[in-house]
């Protein structure tokens, strides 16, 4: 050993984190955890994340070590929280949406860009709703100086491209109360529709003006296909098969228009109707006035189904994890256009919040013009 050597103080031994200490956590197990919790499985998890499968059981572990509990039980069908588990996913959603808030904030004061929102906007949706809605989240994003990112496709019952963070946002259609969604998703109601039914002008049903649900599935009837509103699709599967099990939805042969399900409907070789997708306000079908009419009905004749079965709750849903700013936007879109009917599963803290008295004041003149150009 040198003289240089002997004379150099020692390097000070890096020493690990202790366990139970919470500055030995990293945001990256937090990350891991609610994306495990979420997924219900290692695999998926690992999958959704991009990381191998033992990295993540390793990070988790380490997760475990430093609470000094066990978070999981794992079991052969996937993985549950314990109770540990339960209280420290709370905890890990409030402090990413946080970080992530405050990063994105950080970003725009360095004029590195706006905040983005990813919006849903199913191609069924009725266009007075998606037109509304589309306006207000428009003009509450330009008040609050974020940029909107438009996606147009399906959403499933459990709006679970929202819950996997594919988006922020989305307008779908709510086939079970707002407290079956998983967690982080908020969602809040906005009006009821109910699709509509067409039937040969021959039928019994077209004299009376409605049909039955026994009397609907003893005809084929055109509807779909699944992968355009699998939500509504499905539930509306379930609730024809209380009269008849084995009731099946025929796929449209082309899905092209309204008109040219008629036809088809209108030329087979048995009593077809058809079915549309969720598009008529609830208790507005006497006055309401919806434009385009088809030009040519082929003899089919539009009726209603007695005691509205199939009634669907539009709705707005929404990632808990989002900054709250972003938050804001989507609870006053909604609640301006469900008012005042009461907010359903919204943080409470939300309701304190307010974009700016001038904002608040366009969204509420635009609804009023739309609602009475857009609605009667």
């Amino acid at each position: 050993m040198t003289t240089a050597q002997r004379d150099r103080p020692p390097e000070p031994v890096k020493l690990p984190g202790p366990v139970g200490s919470a500055s030995a956590i990293e945001l990256r197990h937090l990350r891991y955890f609610v994306a495990l919790a979420d997924a219900g499985s290692f695999t998926r998890a690992a999958e959704r994340m991009y990381v191998a499968q033992p990295t993540l059981s390793q990070q988790i572990r380490r997760l475990e070590e430093i609470v000094g509990a066990p978070l999981l039980q794992r079991r052969r069908d996937g993985v549950r929280l314990t109770k540990a588990g339960v209280v420290l996913l709370d905890a890990s959603r409030a402090v990413l949406s946080l970080v992530d808030q405050e990063v994105n904030r950080t970003r725009h004061a360095a004029g590195l860009g706006q905040q983005r929102l990813r919006v849903v906007m199913p191609p069924g949706l009725p266009d007075t709703l998606a037109v509304e809605a589309a306006s207000m989240l428009k003009s509450a994003a330009a008040a609050a100086d974020v940029e909107i990112v438009w996606i147009e496709t399906p959403l499933d019952a459990g709006f679970s491209l929202i819950q996997e963070h594919g988006a922020d946002a989305g307008l779908g259609w709510l086939t079970a109360g707002p407290e079956a969604l998983p967690s982080p998703l908020d969602v809040m109601t906005l009006a009821e529709f109910e699709p509509d039914v067409w039937v040969p002008s021959s039928h019994v049903a077209a004299r009376r003006g409605t049909i039955g649900l026994a009397e609907l599935t003893r005809m084929d009837v055109i509807h779909g296909p699944r992968r355009a509103e699998p939500g509504t699709y499905d539930a509306w599967t379930q609730v024809l098969r209380t009269a008849d099990p084995r009731f099946e939805f025929s796929d449209p042969p082309l899905r092209h228009s309204l008109q040219m399900n008629l036809a088809f409907a209108a030329t087979a070789d048995r009593p077809t109707a058809v079915l549309t997708g969720p598009s008529v306000l609830v208790a507005s079908r006497p006055r309401l006035i919806r434009l385009p009419r088809p030009a040519v009905t082929h003899e089919m004749v539009r009726v209603s189904l007695e005691g509205r079965p199939l009634a669907a709750t539009a709705a707005l849903a929404w990632s808990g994890d989002l900054p709250r700013t972003l938050q804001q936007i989507l609870f006053d879109t909604a609640d301006a256009i469900a008012s005042p009917r009461p907010a359903r599963q919204i943080q409470p803290e939300l309701k304190s919040m307010s974009l700016s008295g001038s904002c608040v004041s366009l969204i509420r003149s635009w609804r009023h013009t739309a609602f009475e150009e857009g609605w009667r």
